[in-house]
C-alpha cells in the first residue's frame, strides 16, 4: 500500500482566491438579504443619575436611546441644573452631559452624581464674583458648558481621577470645598486650595 500524498497547493491559486473573496466582501456586507440575517446591533441606552442637594431633586433619567437624544430627557438635566437663585436654565452642552455620563460609567457608579452648580445667569455669576467667590467673569458656567459636582460621601479626587482619564475640556479641583469642576473649554487642569 502506497502512503497517502497530500494535495498540493500552488500558493497563486490561494492568494487569488483570497483577493477574489476580499473584493467581493463588500458587496455581500451590503445585500439586503445578509442585513436580514444577521441585523445591526443596537445602539446602547445612556441614563444618567443627579441629584441637586440645594433643591433636593434626584433625577433618574435615560437621555440617549438608540443614536438619538431624548428632548424630554435633556429638558429634566437642564432643569435639575438650572440657576437656583434666579430660578432660570438653558440648555446644557450635550458634551457636558456626554461627560457626566462617561465618569459615572467609568467609575461604575451606583449613587448619583451630585450637581453643585450648573447653568448661572449673569446676574448670579457676578453676584458670586461680588462675594469674592473665584467665579471667571465670563464663566462657562454662563453659556451651560460648566459644572461642578461631588459625590455623596465626597469622593472628589475619585472624581478627578476619572475627568483626568478621559481628557476633555477643563478641569478644576477643589478639595477644601469638595468639589470638581467641569467644563467644555480647552484641555486644561488646575487645582485650588
Amino acid at each position: 500500500m502506497l502512503p497517502r500524498s497530500r494535495p498540493t497547493t500552488d500558493p497563486c491559486l490561494d492568494r487569488r482566491r483570497f483577493l477574489t473573496v476580499a473584493a467581493a466582501l463588500p458587496a455581500l456586507l451590503l445585500s439586503p438579504r445578509l442585513a436580514l440575517a444577521y441585523p445591526i446591533p443596537r445602539l446602547p441606552e445612556k441614563r444618567l443619575a443627579l441629584f441637586n442637594p440645594k433643591a433636593e431633586e434626584l433625577l433618574e433619567t435615560t437621555f440617549w436611546v438608540d443614536g438619538a437624544y431624548r428632548p424630554s430627557a435633556l429638558t429634566k438635566i437642564n432643569h435639575l441644573m438650572r440657576d437656583l437663585r434666579s430660578g432660570k436654565s438653558r440648555s446644557m452642552d450635550t458634551r457636558l452631559i456626554e461627560l457626566l455620563w462617561a465618569i459615572q460609567e467609568r467609575l461604575r457608579l451606583s449613587e448619583p452624581i451630585h450637581i453643585i452648580s450648573g447653568f448661572r445667569s449673569r446676574e448670579t455669576n457676578e453676584h458670586l464674583r461680588k462675594q469674592g467667590w473665584a467665579a471667571a467673569k465670563n464663566s462657562f458656567h454662563i453659556h451651560g458648558k460648566a459644572v461642578d459636582i461631588r459625590l455623596g460621601g465626597g469622593a472628589t479626587a475619585k472624581l478627578r481621577k476619572a475627568a483626568y482619564q478621559l481628557k476633555q475640556g477643563g478641569i478644576g479641583y477643589y478639595p477644601r470645598l469638595n468639589f470638581v469642576h467641569l467644563d467644555m473649554g480647552p484641555v486644561r487642569y488646575w487645582r485650588k486650595e
